[in-house]
């Protein structure tokens, strides 16, 4: 599969102190791609790197098969980005504001205008002042004017920030929408890991200006465990249970107080009749498989493979 953006050892330093260091990213077309990684990460700084809002200290950027340079301003076209808050003309109105850009862009195609606002559900709005929409209005708006003029590569830094539960659906929605039925590839950084999980096909993790992994959300899948998680307030109890009288030593403690147990060739039904049979009182049980967040942790923490 064809990679439509490359970067390799990208580097930038600010005073001598290096914020992202040798990072290699290599998203393929047609995909989302997750960045992840807690704030301060260097997430924002890279995604300024491939936009051209800031120049490497060291290291290459190639996107659709061609180097960034100072003058690739052809491939910045075939681009829609939203990096950290957009910024509008706030006494204009949202079709206003868009109509600026179309401009700029050399788009003259006004009819995407009414798809763009249609698609972030902010049609009708016309008389409005920007000044006068709220944190999550103006994050629609943000993503109207970056698939405005129907970009290949869409880069969104932390998009579904102000938006409320039934709005992050509905832009999730979109973003799947966008990369499936038009052929866009979506680069999102984000520390929502939830909601990356619902849509990437990869993800990379980043931490301390470094990429501490890059692999497919197929591969977490693979790699990720079930495991039978049991709810009770004796948890020192149940474990000392589980493992001198059922004898499965499989078996970990959570910082809320819950015994995950990752031996699963043992019924849950034997497993909830020997804790009865102590006198351990319990709450809730269910079975799950690890999460991307689960994934996440063991990386930031120096493992691989969630067990």
């Amino acid at each position: 599969m064809t990679h439509i953006v490359k970067t390799k050892q990208l580097t930038r330093a600010y005073g001598g102190k290096e914020v992202v260091s040798n990072v290699n990213l290599n998203i393929k077309q047609g995909e989302i791609y997750g960045m992840l990684g807690p704030n301060g990460a260097g997430k924002t700084t890279v995604l300024k790197m491939i936009t051209n809002l800031v120049k490497p200290t060291a290291g290459e950027i190639e996107i659709f098969g061609e180097r960034l340079t100072d003058t690739s301003y052809q491939l910045l076209g075939r681009m829609g980005t939203i990096i950290e808050n957009p910024i509008f003309y706030d006494k204009l109105t949202a079709r206003e504001n868009l109509e600026l850009h179309c401009e700029y862009m050399g788009y003259h195609n006004k009819k995407s205008i009414n798809e763009a606002l249609e698609l972030v559900n902010l049609k009708g709005i016309d008389k409005k002042a920007v000044k006068q929409f709220s944190l999550g209005m103006k994050q629609r708006l943000g993503i109207a004017r970056a698939i405005l003029t129907k970009p290949e590569l869409l880069i969104l830094d932390e998009p579904i920030n102000g938006l409320d539960p039934l709005g992050i659906k509905e832009i999730r929605d979109l973003f799947v929408m966008l990369c499936k039925q038009y052929g866009i590839t979506l680069l999102i950084s984000s520390h929502i890991l939830g909601e990356i999980e619902l849509i990437a096909d990869t993800i990379a993790v980043m931490n301390d200006g470094k990429l501490l992994q890059e692999v497919s959300m197929d591969h977490i899948a693979k790699q990720t465990t079930e495991y039978i998680e049991i709810t009770t307030n004796e948890s020192s109890k149940a474990a000392y249970v589980l493992e001198n009288h059922l004898h499965i030593s499989n078996v970990r403690i959570t910082d809320a107080g819950q015994i995950r147990i990752y031996d699963c060739r043992i019924p849950q039904s034997e497993l909830m009749k020997g804790l009865v049979m102590h006198d351990v009182a319990i709450e809730a049980v269910h079975k799950k498989k690890g999460s991307l967040e689960d994934y996440f942790l063991s990386i930031l923490n120096g493992g691989g493979v969630v067990a």
